[in-house]
């Protein structure tokens, strides 16, 4: 019973899988992953605007650049070959693998719920610790890339799930195709994102009067939306690693949770027949997210206890 973001990348490793079948038919089911991939083009747009807070107007799109740039190195010199790898010699490996990338992404989601409600260090220190905004950018570049090799190993090896059997170079031919649709797609919502109040500014400032009311909205609704952005990104890493983990458990056969977050929405579907598919697709996805951030804050306090030991024995 994969949540509803599983069920979408299933979606986009079907496309994979149809893509292997005939490498003259890899064109046009790269299009069709693009449009299969909105959900993943919706968790990376929200996760990586907060990584050019801060930077100069300049040097925003520059940075995304560097990002995807570096995305599209993850994907094709680490994750594709790691996946052929794999495929030849592991398969056996691949959900395990899938459940520790979950587990990581609960982990660094349930670590920025903690900063939001539990004292902790300085933000100014932090501000002082990237004082020259090369370093600034270079850090974020770095975060965003860390962060995004989690996400691509994921959906690649989703991909990769449907396509045992396939002769490995169509199996190789159909990952590229998906890896260059995912991240163009992604980062090209990005870019868009965080240069849509410079978009408003040159409406505003010329055109018709409708065209100049649009522009000054979008300048003022921007920086409210990048302030939603980070929550919101927060909860799609909870709810990709939680829903990754549900998906693992089914796969070893662990099915009691699974069947009851099934139950649970099937029932909220039942009371609202108007509306049922996404009632349920809500519920699943919002307990997808529960248990993200139960096991993520697990991991969170059992780091801080490792850190604590490690401090205690340093001295």
């Amino acid at each position: 019973m994969p949540s509803g973001l599983m069920a979408l990348l299933d979606d986009v490793a079907a496309i994979a899988k149809l893509a292997a079948s005939s490498i003259d038919d890899v064109a046009g089911a790269t299009g069709k992953a693009s449009a299969k991939a909105a959900g993943v083009v919706i968790d990376d747009a929200a996760v990586t605007p907060r990584y050019v807070t801060g930077l100069s107007p300049a040097r925003e799109l520059p940075v995304i650049a560097k990002i995807a740039r570096g995305s599209l190195k993850n994907k094709l010199l680490f994750i594709l070959p790691g996946a052929m790898a794999l495929s030849a010699f592991a398969p056996w490996a691949l959900t395990p693998l899938l459940m520790i990338g979950g587990s990581y992404l609960c982990f660094e989601a349930a670590e920025k719920v903690a900063e939001s409600f539990l004292p902790h260090h300085d933000a100014g220190g932090e501000a002082q610790q990237f004082s020259d905004p090369a370093e600034l950018e270079e850090a974020s570049v770095n975060g965003a890339i860390r962060t995004d090799f989690i996400l691509s190993a994921e959906i690649m090896a989703i991909a990769l799930g449907t396509l045992s059997g396939e002769p490995l170079l169509d199996q190789a031919i159909a990952l590229l195709a998906v890896a260059i649709v995912i991240t163009a797609g992604v980062y090209g919502v990005v870019g868009l994102i965080v240069k849509m109040d410079d978009i408003g500014l040159k409406m505003a400032s010329a055109g018709s009067g409708a065209r100049r009311a649009i522009g000054r909205g979008l300048v003022h609704a921007m920086p409210r939306i990048l302030a939603v952005m980070g929550p919101v990104g927060t909860a799609a890493m909870l709810w990709v690693g939680g829903g990754i983990l549900v998906h693992g458990m089914e796969h070893f056969h662990i099915t009691a949770l699974p069947h009851a977050i099934h139950a649970i929405a099937e029932s909220a579907g039942r009371a609202a027949p108007f509306a049922q598919g996404a009632v349920e697709w809500i519920v699943s996805a919002g307990a997808s997210a529960i248990l993200g951030l139960a096991v993520g804050a697990v991991i969170v306090v059992a780091v801080i206890g490792i850190g604590r030991l490690r401090g205690k024995s340093a001295h």
